[in-house]
Formats: C-alpha cells, structure tokens, sequence
C-alpha cells in the first residue's frame, strides 16, 4: 500500500539536545494510527514538527507526504509552502480547544478565516459552509453556536467546533494530539465515534497522538509505542495488545488501576459512628437576573440539590459524575470551603457553621487537589509546605520536631533525602507530576487526618503513574484505616478505590449504593452510559 506520508529518521532537537530519536513510521491514505507513550515521550512534537509547529526546533531527517502534484518533504519545505500545506492537506486538532480557539472571536468567525484563506470563500458561502460542519458534528443549532464564543461553549462543543475547523478543507491528514483528554467519558466516547465517523466520509488518513489504550483499542489500526523520544514497538493494534514485544508496552497495558483494598460486605456493621454525615446538602451560587429585575435581585444556580450521605471508618465513597455534575462542589462543601444548606457533622460535631469548632475539626479532614503543580506553592521549600498544617495544629511543636515528621511523613509516601540529596529545601518545580502529588498527600497526612477528599488525584497524571499513586492511596488506606471522600469522573478509578458510589448529574445524586450493585447492576441509565463509555 503507498504510503502517504512516509517518515524516516526523524530527530528533533532542542538546544542541542535530542528529544525525538530517530523515528521511523508510515501512513497509508485512510488509516488510523495511533502513537502512544507518556508525557515527555516525543509524541507530540513528533506530530507538531511535520507542520513546522514546534517552536526553536531543529528537525532532521525526511518526512515525504503526497500531494496531487507529487510527493514532497515537508521538513524541507520553505515556510510559505509549508503554510499552504497546514489546514488544506494537513490540519490538527489541539489537545486543549479552551486555549487553541481565540476568545476573542466566535468559533464561526474562526472556521470561516480557514475556508477564507484556503479554498477563497466569499462571505456567505464561508457563513453557509460554517454552519454545515457545525452541523456535522454534531452540535445542536449550529446556526446559533456559530455566533458563540469558546467560553459560552461546552468542552465537547468547543472541541466540536475545532474538529470543523481542522476538517473545513478536508485534508488528506488529520494529526489529533490528545483530542479526549479534557473531556469528560460520555463526552469522549462521542467524540471518538465522531472522528471515526467522519474519517470514514473523507477518507483521510488520521495520526492519533494520545497515552489513552483503551481509546486506541477503540479507534485505531496500528500502534507505535513512543518511549523517551525513541520508537520502542509498533504492529496492529490487535498483535501489539495481545502480544507486546517491548518491556515499556507492557508497561503501558498492564498500568490500568487494579483493586488492592480491603473489602467490607455492604451489610457489615460500621466499625464507630460516621466520620462524615451529609444530610440534604445543598449549594447555590448567586447568578445575575436578565433585565430590569436584575437591578433588585439576584437569581440562583443550585450546584448541589439535597443531597445526603455518610462516610464511616476505613471505607471509600467514590463520587462520579461529569463536568458541571456537582461533585467538585460537593467536595468543598464537605471541607467546610463553601456555604451551604442543610447538614453536615464531622465525627459527630456540626461542621461549617462555627469557625472556632471548624479548626478543631479541620486536622480530621484533608485534602489532595486535581493538579499537584498548582495546588504546591512554587515559592515554597518541600519543608514548608509538608510542614504547615503543623504550625496550624500544632503551633507548640519545635523546628527539629516539625523537620522529624516532615520526614517521616515523606517517607511514608515513598520520598526520602537517599533518593533526592537535600529533599527538604527542593521546590515543587524539581519534581516530577507523580512526586508532586505524593508531595501533596504528604501534606495532608503529617496532621494525622481521619477523612482524605480526593478531588480527581490522578486526572493529571500519566497512567503508569496514576496506578502508583492508586497503589500508594491504598497502602494508606490499609495502614491507617483512613476514609476517602473520591472524586472523580473514571470509572476504572471507582472500581479500583471505592467501596460505595454516588452518581451525580445536574446537581442531584441519581443513583447511590455500594460498588457492585451501582456499576454492575446500574439502574439509572446515566449510570448505565458511563459504564458503557468505558467498556
């Protein structure tokens, strides 16, 4: 089969430094293939150096793309060709549509400046032509959407909207960087069966840039396994997954979250009373009112509508939902960070309505935040912010006594001065994603807390490391006997961490029971589509 694009020996390098190796792959016309690895791997500015998109690099070797008129090189290309090439022939998705779509102006304007540049659209056919791939799609009133800006558009939406402005010109290549990562499952599962939908219309060739297996099961054809900038294995997805030659693919298959915890029947008595107790919680934020009105009063979101739950000794509550669902706010309603109705008790005592008692109650209850790198102040040494709920709780304690169990806590999540010289006086920024989070659940343990909320712990993490960190949650949770509060939107998450589940969507709990009668026996069909999306 001839090759459509054919890459040989690529090598990109940034100052002096290799970061892509040497790389050698194809691409037939109207084949998937997906190129897989972690972050740092080469993945991506692999796919951005063919468009001449990575910023001070120097690429080497040849990548030859066929074109009507004849096959070409695109790493040789001058950057006016090169620029005629981009969105005509080879367009790209970008992994996050929230910071690669302008804010400034509406989707519709930006599909349009492709149709106008490229193909030399007047105004009403750039306008006709915007709302039919709007339309394609998927999105509802594409007429009215195209007059929106990214931020009045969902996360699905707005990657909707990309995907018509990377296929407005109908490319014979498609380069898709981690088009699922920032949405949510049911939204993922969507979008997956769009793009094949719509590669199977155009007939265009599509690269697949993502660390995501179960969607590369999914979706593509062939697999190439990137490892620190190197092509460690590729073949068809069916041989490569049933029989991975390279140590680093096996790596990647076996890295899906495994259940490692304590079982405790559904019908076993508590051991001691509730740590946390929900009762008919609800949470409301002040919305402006359109028009004259709006001038005497204010109206009201309900983020969370009554809901109730309780958490007790050494068990997990997983709370699942998608984006806007509620858990997020749930979360910090549970913490005492958000004003809300109705009831809530910390071990018995009333919690969010006394900032005196809150304080006493608040070591019983930590957290560890989504992203590690923003939640860890970057001015801040390892020892002052593992170290700072002592100062809070424990204000008496010495300076050589705070460093001891600073120590010890660090040790207790894998971290020692053996494996990093000088550990205490380093910053966030000399850690990697995973030590950063263990950093964080450092932190939340040194104050000896009963209750740990989880909000998405392991979303911005890899997954070789999200299932270290899962194991690492879970060792705690046997050694302690802590109790987790789980947000998160991955079901396999769920399945690997907790013992009951809350389902959330539009604010309200719509389904609730333990693990097993929730996700294997769903009643809800919400419930039943999130399960589905991760089959």
């Amino acid at each position: 089969m001839t090759a459509l694009l054919d890459v040989t020996g690529l090598r990109v390098a940034f100052g002096g430094k290799d970061v892509v190796k040497g790389i050698d792959f194809s691409i037939a016309a109207g084949e998937k293939l997906a190129l897989v690895g972690e972050s740092g791997s080469g993945k991506t500015v692999t796919a951005l150096s063919l468009l001449g998109l990575a910023a001070n690099a120097h690429c080497r070797g040849t990548a030859r793309f066929a074109l009507d008129t004849g096959s070409v090189d695109l790493l040789a290309m001058p950057e006016p060709d090169l620029r005629a090439i981009r969105g005509r022939d080879i367009a790209m998705i970008f992994q996050e549509p929230m910071t690669a779509l302008n804010p400034l102006f509406p989707v519709g304007n930006q599909i349009a400046e492709v149709l106008q540049l490229k193909q030399g659209l007047d105004k009403a056919a750039c306008a006709k032509a915007v709302v039919d791939l709007l339309a394609s799609t998927g999105i509802p009133d594409p007429a009215r959407r195209a007059q929106a800006f990214p931020h009045q558009l969902s996360g699905g939406q707005r990657q909707r909207a990309m995907i018509a402005m990377a296929l407005a010109c109908k490319p014979r290549l498609l380069l898709a960087d981690e088009p699922t990562t920032a949405l949510d499952v049911t939204v993922r599962a969507q979008i997956l069966e769009l793009l094949a939908e719509l590669q199977r219309e155009y007939g265009m060739a599509v690269l697949m840039i993502t660390h995501d297996l179960n969607l590369v099961r999914k979706f593509a054809d062939r697999v190439a396994v990137m490892e620190q900038g190197a092509l460690v294995e590729h073949g068809t997805v069916a041989a490569v997954f049933a029989d991975p030659q390279h140590a680093y693919t096996r790596k990647l298959i076996d890295s899906r979250p495994v259940r490692d915890v304590d079982e405790i029947a559904p019908d076993a008595a508590p051991v001691g009373p509730p740590l946390l107790e929900a009762a008919d919680v609800s949470v409301a934020y002040p919305v402006p009112v359109p028009g004259v009105r709006g001038w005497f009063r204010k109206g009201a979101f309900v983020a969370v509508k009554g809901a109730s739950f309780r958490i007790t000794p050494g068990r997990t509550l997983g709370v699942i939902g998608e984006s806007g669902s509620g858990k997020s706010t749930l979360a910090l309603a549970a913490l005492g960070l958000q004003p809300f109705d109705g009831e809530l008790r910390v071990t018995g005592q009333p919690w969010g309505r006394d900032k005196a008692l809150d304080k006493s109650l608040r070591r019983k209850v930590q957290v560890v935040f989504q992203d590690p790198f923003s939640s860890l102040s970057p001015r801040m040494t390892v020892e002052e912010i593992v170290g700072e709920g002592l100062l809070v709780h424990q204000p008496a304690s010495s300076r050589a006594e705070r460093q001891q169990r600073v120590l010890q806590a660090l040790a207790e999540v894998g971290l020692d001065e053996r494996q990093f010289p000088n550990l205490l006086s380093r910053y966030p920024h000399e850690f990697s994603g995973g030590q950063r989070q263990r950093l964080a659940v450092a932190r939340a343990l040194i104050v000896e807390p009963q209750l740990l909320v989880l909000d998405e712990p392991t979303s911005a993490l890899d997954v070789t490391i999200q299932q270290q960190v899962l194991r690492l949650l879970q060792s705690l949770q046997r050694q302690r006997r802590l109790s987790y509060l789980l947000i998160t939107h991955d079901v396999d998450v769920i399945r690997a961490m907790a013992h009951d589940v809350l389902v959330m969507k539009d604010g309200e709990i719509v389904e609730a029971g333990p693990l097993a009668q929730v996700l294997d026996a769903p009643r809800h069909p919400y419930t039943r589509a999130l399960v589905a999306s991760v089959a």
